[in-house]
């Protein structure tokens, strides 16, 4: 039911005009409303949450306490433990203060590491904006072309109508055989499929469109033709370095490679003492004779680490490992990105060149066209020769109406590659 309706608005010149939409405005649905972007933001907002968190070792922690016992007369706990503290009947509340008073570097490395990770969370927000806007591009001009290539279709149906008809006027006249009558209404039942494909390409360029755009529903628009670019660049060695410097998933690997050195060495930190201070008061409104009624102290405990089964060494060894897999992770991307500029450029350079080319095919297949009518007509050529001439006036177009939409596509992958 949603195809018919779509093939109805495409097809029927009565139906209700689609909804203008220039490439912009489908760009900036996109960004609105596709669900991988808002995603990846959410991402990186999770991650700057994580900095936060990393630097609330360097405050104090202060907790409530409220604590009540019974006990047997003179009793201790003798079992579970070294020592043998008696257990005093009493209800007591408090206040709690514990303050990291250094940790030589660990808590500073964890800081600035998850800081690095949520710049690269905001770099991969950014990269994964530019893929959806690259994927709206794509299927925009995909549909530009599809819609572009349905009116080659229909008016290939039309031309070919006219040419069947007209033979088979002649041939009811004795002027022409059944052989020229077959093949011109072979020659039209091959453009009615070619419209009817063109009719399907159209109704799932849309589809893809609207998916780009975030919609959930497919929707058909009237397409907004974008200036044609001037030609590309004549050399690609600027392009990858522009690349280089600007690719948002290089940023965030580069981040991501800083981040995982300095988690690497908040590693070789456990190895270092930890000093903290403790300070801790309440009052104690129901206690045995034996207890005053508040409490307070305050002390310093230093940690140092002295063997835990080389715990410490091998988390940091692993760290480090990590960091130097994530420092070529950096480099082969960044050779990748290299290549995939380059073939960008190719692609571009070569699309550039097919303008022009179809555009000499065309008027070419037009000239044929007309001199292979004439000789129809005169009697001095055969409906092969003009079928043809027809065909590759058809090819001719397509290949020109396609030409236009490809060097858009292959411009805008360019500018993708080069991080634009």
């Amino acid at each position: 039911m949603r195809i018919a309706v779509i093939l109805a608005v495409v097809v029927s010149a009565a139906a209700q005009v689609p909804p203008a939409l220039t490439l912009h405005d489908a760009e900036a649905a996109a960004v609105k409303n596709h669900p991988l972007i808002q995603s990846s933001q959410f991402s990186a907002l999770a991650a700057r949450q994580v900095v936060t968190e990393q630097k609330s070792a360097r405050y104090p922690g202060i907790y409530g306490s409220l604590t009540g016992a019974g006990a047997l007369h003179n009793s201790r706990i003798a079992a579970g433990g070294v020592n043998n503290p008696i257990i005093y009947n009493r209800y007591s509340d408090g206040l709690t203060v514990t303050q990291m008073v250094t940790d030589f570097g660990r808590t500073h490395n964890l800081i600035a590491s998850s800081d690095l990770h949520a710049q690269a969370e905001a770099a991969n927000a950014v990269a994964t904006r530019a893929d959806i806007l690259i994927a709206v591009d794509r299927a925009y001009y995909r549909a530009q072309r599809a819609q572009a290539l349905f009116k080659v279709a229909e008016e290939t149906v039309k031309t070919r109508q006219i040419v069947s008809d007209q033979v088979n006027e002649l041939a009811k006249s004795r002027l022409k055989s059944g052989l020229d009558v077959s093949f011109a209404n072979v020659n039209l039942s091959e453009a009615k499929l070619m419209l009817a494909q063109a009719q399907n390409d159209v109704v799932a360029a849309f589809d893809d469109l609207s998916a780009a755009m975030g919609n959930r529903s497919s929707q058909a628009w009237t397409l907004a033709d974008e200036p044609l670019p001037g030609a590309p660049p004549a050399d690609a060695s600027p392009l990858i370095a522009e690349a280089i410097r600007s690719r948002p998933e290089l940023a965030s690997l580069r981040f991501d490679s800083s981040s995982a050195h300095l988690f690497a060495a908040a590693e070789r930190d456990l190895s270092r003492p930890r000093v903290d201070a403790l300070a801790t008061a309440g009052f104690t409104p129901l206690h045995q004779a034996q207890l005053d009624d508040r409490y307070a102290a305050a002390g310093v405990n230093v940690t140092i680490p002295v063997f835990n089964g080389h715990l410490f060494s091998a988390r940091a060894s692993e760290a480090q490992l990590r960091a130097e897999a994530q420092d070529q992770k950096l480099r082969e991307e960044a050779d990748q990105i290299a290549r995939d500029v380059h073939v960008a450029w190719l692609d571009a350079q070569t699309a550039w060149q097919r303008l022009a080319l179809t555009q000499q095919l065309l008027d070419h297949a037009n000239l044929a066209v007309d001199l292979a009518q004439q000789r129809y007509k005169l009697g001095i050529g055969s409906i092969v020769e003009l079928s043809q001439a027809q065909l590759n006036q058809t090819q001719a177009q397509v290949q020109q109406t396609s030409a236009r939409y490809d060097y858009q596509t292959a411009l805008a992958e360019l500018n993708f590659q080069t991080g634009k």
